[in-house]
């Protein structure tokens, strides 16, 4: 499994507030004593200003003059930062995670399938081909799968010619590499390559009904996977 590793005493620092962060061992509204946690992380003052900095630029903290620096709550954090979502994906809380993400999938991809079968060019469609065929090639082997099915969406939306769509792509692909991992972890048999085969041949005959159709079946069928699985994680 690809793991993230952050660089430096910042990157660690940051690390390991967001952590107790998402854990709640730093509580919402909490105030933090930053004199005890430079002694006990071992860190210079600079070090830890800088994670704050980061964090509160991410929504998960705040400072305000008689109150310090305090925990906010997750209503204010921004849901749509990479590092956020990273962080979520390793909680407990990733179940809920994976819910959302395929409620947004499904209001998300279908209608991209249908603007890609409409405005997808020869190299684009070559693109979800080779994704295809990697995705066939992967075998039981998750980490090619994931790579392979992250390959295939990106290549989709790419294919809308949309600029909003592709930066959606980058977020929803933390949540669903993960997702991949539980799913096709806990069932190296199950084949994704017939779902995807049919939004393949939809975009690629330029049918932009039937391509918005198999997506919808192939998010349902995401769904139904997540929720066979989902036990282990809840």
């Amino acid at each position: 499994m690809t793991t993230h590793r952050p660089r430096g005493v910042h990157g660690q620092t940051v690390e390991v507030l967001a952590s107790r962060i998402l854990s709640s061992e730093l509580a919402e509204g909490e105030t933090l004593d930053l004199p005890a946690l430079r002694a006990e992380l071992d860190v210079s003052l600079t070090a830890l200003r800088e994670a704050l900095k980061v964090l509160t630029a991410k929504g998960m903290i705040d400072a305000r003059q008689k109150r310090g620096t305090f925990v906010q709550p997750r209503s204010s954090w921004n849901m749509l930062d990479t590092d956020v979502m990273r962080w979520q994906t390793a909680t407990t809380a990733a179940a809920d995670l994976f819910d959302e993400l395929t409620e947004v999938r499904a209001v998300v991809e279908p209608a991209a399938a249908r603007m890609a079968a409409g405005r997808a060019n020869p190299i684009e469609v070559e693109t979800l081909a080779a994704a295809l065929e990697r995705m066939a090639a992967a075998g039981a082997d998750t980490e090619e799968m994931v790579a392979a099915d992250l390959e295939f969406h990106r290549a989709l939306l790419s294919a809308t010619h949309n600029n909003f769509l592709v930066q959606i792509e980058r977020v929803i692909a933390i949540g669903l590499a993960a997702r991949d991992r539980l799913v096709h972890g806990a069932d190296p048999a199950d084949d994704p390559v017939p779902s995807h085969r049919a939004v393949y041949e939809a975009i690629r005959d330029g049918d932009p009904a039937a391509a918005e159709a198999a997506m919808r079946a192939l998010v349902d069928k995401s769904s139904a996977d997540l929720n066979r699985v989902k036990r282990p994680i809840t």
